[in-house]
């Protein structure tokens, strides 16, 4: 008996505009425009007889039925997907990493070059935002995020445990070493909150009342101003590994310490994938110096 199937365009951007609730991410994501998937979701609607959608204040939600729908197709597609994976030589296609972005910027950027040498057919979109990607809502396929107590709950591979010491631009300071009375006259610049500063200094074992620096800038920019001769940055060595190795930074003391940690969370569906796999890996293998253990 033949099986009773929509054509595969319209699962596709119902599948889509389902998981992000919007028809303009979900043309995004398949590259098409907007109508397309209003055409094909559409048509959907008058084949089965239901309505998927409805519109809400933001995009579009699902109605009972297209929850019930997408909860069933989603998984469909995805095996469709991977069995076409399996017969591919090489991964390829397109894979989202959402990061913070002085590790994007300072740990992932410079790599890239060296990634599409090695993975021509992947398609590596990085994108650099504190906005925490929804990765239920396949935002992302792989996201790097802080954790401040060391692990997160759900599961997830550490990237970077790096210690953190004070940072600054050679001959700020007198003999590039940080003494205790630099703390009350020069401008302390750190890429976390609450005040770290007091941390380290107790760390350090100096006797002295660390200023207090309510107003506190994107880690970028604190680490940017410290770069440029402005202040002396508190922060974690895997962010100032280029500025180090480049002359445009020194480590102005050799006591540091740990607090907190980056971690790779994979998407569930998209981690079958064998791109997104791929890249997972990749991550690993090049942040490997970044852990303690």
């Amino acid at each position: 008996m033949a099986r009773s199937l929509p054509p595969l365009n319209a699962l596709r951007a119902f599948e889509a505009a389902g998981r992000h609730q919007s028809f303009s991410r979900a043309a995004e994501e398949l590259g098409v425009s907007h109508s397309a998937i209003s055409r094909h979701v559409r048509g959907l609607e008058q084949r089965l007889g239901v309505h998927l959608f409805r519109d809400a204040a933001r995009g579009v939600a699902l109605t009972a039925e297209g929850e019930h729908y997408l909860r069933r197709v989603s998984p469909a597609l995805d095996v469709i997907g991977d069995a076409t994976e399996g017969l591919a030589d090489k991964p390829a296609g397109r894979v989202v990493v959402n990061s913070e972005p002085v590790f994007a910027a300072k740990i992932v950027v410079p790599l890239m070059a060296q990634f599409q040498r090695d993975f021509p057919e992947i398609e590596l979109r990085l994108v650099g935002s504190n906005e925490l990607a929804d990765l239920d809502r396949f935002e992302a396929d792989l996201a790097v995020r802080y954790a401040k107590s060391g692990h997160l709950d759900s599961p997830s591979d550490l990237l970077s445990d790096a210690p953190i010491y004070p940072f600054a631009a050679p001959g700020y300071l007198t003999d590039d070493t940080l003494r205790p009375e630099d703390l009350t006259r020069v401008p302390l610049l750190r890429d976390r909150g609450p005040n770290i500063w007091v941390d380290w200094a107790a760390h350090a074992g100096f006797d002295v009342q660390v200023p207090d620096t309510p107003w506190r800038m994107r880690a970028a920019l604190a680490l940017e101003m410290a770069v440029h001769g402005a202040g002396v940055y508190l922060g974690a060595s895997d962010g100032t590994y280029l500025d180090e190795t480049a002359g445009r930074l020194v480590r102005v003391s050799d006591v540091g310490f740990r607090q907190g940690s980056f971690h790779l969370l994979t998407s569930g569906l998209a981690g079958r994938r064998k791109a997104v796999r791929s890249v997972r890996t990749w991550l690993l293998d090049q942040t490997r110096s970044l852990r303690s253990g």
